[in-house]
Parts: structure tokens; sequence; C-alpha cells
């Protein structure tokens, strides 16, 4: 991870809730690390899992915060009482996520070069009617970063193991950019355990839908120059080292209709300036073949679970829903005003309002059928 400052080991979030309000909900944070969570691996960020067995699962105490809720720069008012960074052993690997609110599961898949933060500024809303999780993928932020399995079906698989180990068997799912082929994957692989997948801001699970030609006017050109630049061996990550923010920042840049804060887009480079940081953040590119090869496995079986096709309109609007219309039964699109690629950052309370109406069937369901969320941490 990137150097800065050490941190005594803390608690990122809210602290202990009261014993009424572990009632009503049935596991609380406190009794969740205790029992459960202690169990799949589970440790609250920056100290230790209470039991012998999370102990001898749980990697060293982590003294460098950067990248976890408490050092991420200027979040919504409130954000830390609602949200709490955990590191889940799932898949085999060590997971960061970002947990909170209350209700039904929904799962928030971030893109390229991003991590969880990129849903910062929709969490807290969403964490009204919903329990938010917004990892960061294999490779990415504070998550492990190991040597292969970086190919969406196996992406997917990382985080059905997440959602194992929280307890969650159903849930919802909002994945964009290269989020958009991993959600597909989950979906697609995994239909029994997703209600519902809000997919974004790619024009169809690439080798699920034809591909664009290599030479292409520029403007489209300016919004898929990476691809096949990420997708090389080694020179990516040599032209990279050292001009991290000329090569990410321009990618900030050219995709936005609004320019994202300065400190923002410093804030998403600083988290990829060491060795394995960018390897992890090539590697799903690395695999674009296999991902083509499965896609094209998956094109034959179509969604049955409800779809919404999410574009921002300065960026791929129409186009997402459009290209999903033949991989899925029930698709919906959402056309977010005045955005471009980064459109959860862009017109967040417009992206509110367009998942919180495809998700209401889903929130209103769970809400009725008065089934406990399994595994929820409060």
């Amino acid at each position: 991870m990137n150097t800065s400052p050490t941190e005594p080991p803390t608690q990122d979030g809210p602290g202990p809730e009261s014993s009424s309000n572990e009632a009503r909900h049935g596991l609380s944070r406190r009794a969740f690390t205790r029992g459960a969570g202690a169990a799949a691996g589970i440790s609250l960020l920056g100290g230790w899992a209470s039991s012998a067995a999370s102990a001898a699962s749980s990697p060293k105490r982590v003294t460098n915060l950067r990248g976890s809720v408490s050092g991420a720069p200027n979040l919504p008012a409130g954000f830390t009482d609602t949200f709490t960074s955990r590191f889940i052993r799932a898949g085999g690997i060590r997971q960061h996520v970002v947990i909170g609110g209350d209700g039904p599961p929904l799962l928030l898949v971030h893109g390229w070069p991003q991590n969880w933060y990129a849903w910062r500024l929709v969490m807290p809303a969403l964490a009204r009617h919903f329990e938010v999780i917004a990892p960061d993928q294999r490779g990415i932020g504070l998550t492990d970063k190991p040597q292969d399995g970086y190919d969406p079906g196996n992406l997917a698989n990382d985080l059905v193991a997440l959602m194992d180990a929280l307890g969650h068997q159903r849930f919802a799912v909002v994945g964009t950019d290269t989020g958009l082929p991993i959600s597909y994957a989950l979906a697609a692989d995994h239909p029994h355990r997703v209600e519902r997948v809000a997919l974004a801001e790619v024009p169809g699970p690439p080798g699920a839908v034809p591909q664009p030609p290599l030479f292409l006017p520029a403007a489209v050109n300016n919004k898929l120059w990476h691809i096949a630049v990420n997708r090389l061996d080694k020179l990516n990550e040599q032209l990279a080292v050292g001009r991290e923010d000329l090569y990410f920042g321009y990618e900030f840049a050219i995709q936005a209709a609004t320019k994202l804060p300065d400190d923002v887009v410093a804030y998403y480079v600083g988290l990829l300036t060491n060795p394995d940081s960018l390897r992890g953040t090539f590697a799903f590119y690395r695999e674009w073949d296999t991902m083509m090869a499965q896609n094209a496995k998956r094109a034959k079986r179509p969604l049955r679970m409800p779809v919404l096709g999410i574009g921002g309109e300065a960026s791929h609007a129409n186009a997402v829903g459009d290209a999903m219309k033949s991989l899925a039964t029930d698709v919906q699109t959402a056309v977010i005003a005045g955005a471009g690629h980064w459109f959860a950052e862009e017109a967040p309370e417009e992206t509110v309002a367009a998942l919180a109406a495809f998700l209401a069937p889903y929130r209103d369901g769970s809400a009725a059928s008065g089934a406990p969320h399994a595994g929820a941490v409060r």
C-alpha cells in the first residue's frame, strides 16, 4: 500500500450498538465480530477479531489505513456514523469492504481505476433502505493482490464468497465500468443469488455483444483508448510509473462531463503509485480474451432477473440498456441527466433516484416478507 503516516489500530465507523438495537436487528457489529464474523475471518479494519479462529485466519495488524473509511477524504457528512471498513477472508483472499445501512443487501461493484470510494456520494441515501456493501475488487485498494484470478468469472466468485461470509444468500447488485462484466458474470453464473442487477457505463459485456472496430472516430477512441493499452504485458506499467497522475488523470478527465475535483482524482491516483497496485489495476484487462470467451457462453443463457442498464447522458446513455436487451428478458433503461462516465459522482442525486426506482420492488418485497438478513453487519 501507499506510504502514509502510521495510524494506531482503530475501528472505522460507528461504535457498538446498544443492547436494545442489538435485540431488534439480531446481530450487532460487536456480536457479529464475536461469533459468525470471527468464524468467517471478519475483522474490523485496524483491529483484531476476538476469537482464536479469526486470529489464525486474519492477516497482520493494519497500520496503514489509506484506502479505508478512516483514510478517505471529503466523505459526506455523517458517513462514518453509518459505514465501517472491514477485512473479510473470502474466496481465498482477504477482501476489504465498506459496509453500512439497514435493509436487504445491496452489493456495489466499482469500475476502473477506482475503488469502493466511487460510490461514496450515493451510499448514505441508499443505506436508508439497504445494507450497502461496497468492496474493493481483487487487486484493488486494500484487497489482496495475488498474481492470478482476474477474469470476470473468478472475480464474480470472489463476490459470492464475500456475500457467503456475510450470510447473504440473495442480494441485489449494481456494477459500473469493469464492474459491469463482473456483475454480469455474477448474475449469469449465479442467477439463484441475484434478485436484481443494475449494469452501467459499458454498452454490453465484451464478448456477449458485437465489439467496436479497431479504428474509431476520435470521440469514441477517447473513451476506449485505455482498453488496448491496459491489456499490454509490461509496457503500460513502465509508462505509468512516476507518471500516474498523467496516465490515470487523463482517463478521469476524458470520461467526465463534469470534471471530478482535483483532490478526488489525486486520491484515486495515490492508491495506484506502487507496483502491486499497478499490476492489480491492469490485471482485469489482461484477461480480456478469457472474458470474451466466457461471455460468449453466457450470452446463450438470457438473464431472467430484472436488469437496469444505466448510462450517463454525456457518455453511453441508452446504449447500455439497448445492448442488454439481447442478453436479458426484463430490461429497463436509465439515463443519468448531465452525467458522463462517473455518473455516481457527477450526478449522485439523479443516480440515487434511478436506483431507488429500480430497487423499490426488491426493498418492498423484502420488507413485506419480514425475512431477517442473516449475517448482516450492523
